[in-house]
């Protein structure tokens, strides 16, 4: 053997072999989490600004700013979805309990799982034709009866099993149960991205009705700016004394955002239809001064 190479533990592997599958099992879930925020976080902040008539590519967002603003339209679907499954496992242990006493059980529980499963597929069958356009369904509406539905199908095939004492899933369920897991989660991706824009664009309506939420801006310029009538406050600055740059000053103006070295500047009485947002660079080429209401 080399000198410096590392020694074989007997067992046919490396020593750093472990390392490599313990580094694997821990990066591989934290990336995939990272590109969901990154994911949800795209689609809430281009739900926001599309509001405004900005298209979030030219703000220039970090990714780091993307997975932080995924937060808030996450928190809603990730606290009902743990809400649904903990109901869904002390379900299921009481079916298991009651299957293991061999106790022959009333009619009318011994039904409920399947009627649970007809109510799944009922669903199921709603969801397929609100996704081929039969009835107008909402954005969220196809996802979620679809993955909904298939959870419900195969979860009243669990208490069936489990009220008749038998294990689940069986031998040769599990390919099919994989593909159900995989629709589901395909469901669920689709349903929270459709919440992600939802949460944007109501977050953007009401940010539009009470703009004073955003720091009040005053903007002195050497140019002047153009705006539609009464939308900001002009003055001309005075000339008399020292010479300086900054002829024109504007106010009446929200900061709506600020990325990349630049600001949004949105008018206080802006209007959905022909309001306009100025971009104007933060740097000496204009002079801004920030005012709390």
């Amino acid at each position: 053997m080399a000198e410096g190479e590392p020694e074989d533990d007997g067992s046919g592997k490396r020593p750093w072999a472990d390392w490599i599958v313990t580094l694997t099992t821990l990066i591989a879930p934290t990336t995939f989490i990272g590109a969901l925020l990154l994911y949800f976080g795209v689609a809430y902040t281009d739900a926001l600004y599309e509001h405004f008539g900005i298209d979030a590519a030219t703000l220039g967002f970090s990714t780091q700013d993307y997975a932080l603003r995924s937060a808030s339209a996450l928190y809603m679907p990730a606290g009902t979805a743990l809400t649904v499954a903990l109901a869904g496992v002390l379900i299921y242990y009481a079916a298991r309990a009651l299957g293991s006493r061999n106790t022959r059980l009333p009619a009318g529980r011994r039904l409920s799982p399947y009627a649970l499963s007809v109510c799944g597929l009922v669903l199921f069958a709603l969801g397929l034709l609100g996704g081929l356009e039969v009835w107008d369904a909402g954005a969220m509406d196809t996802p979620l009866l679809l993955g909904g539905g298939l959870v419900l199908i195969v979860y009243g095939r669990v208490l069936a099993l489990r009220l008749a004492g038998t294990p689940y899933p069986v031998a040769r369920e599990r390919i099919a149960l994989a593909l159900v897991a995989a629709l589901v989660g395909l469901c669920s991706f689709w349903a929270v991205h459709a919440y992600a824009k939802q949460h944007g664009d109501d977050d953007a309506r009401y940010l539009a009705r009470n703009l004073w939420l955003r720091p009040a801006v005053t903007v002195d310029t050497a140019e002047r700016f153009y705006f539609p009538p009464r939308q900001v406050r002009e003055t001309v600055l005075p000339v008399a004394g020292p010479p300086q740059r900054f002829r024109y000053r504007y106010e009446g103006l929200r900061l709506l955002a600020e990325a990349n070295g630049r600001m949004f500047l949105i008018p206080d009485n802006w209007a959905e239809k022909g309001g306009n947002v100025l971009v104007v660079p933060a740097n000496n080429a204009v002079r801004v001064a920030f005012r709390s209401d």
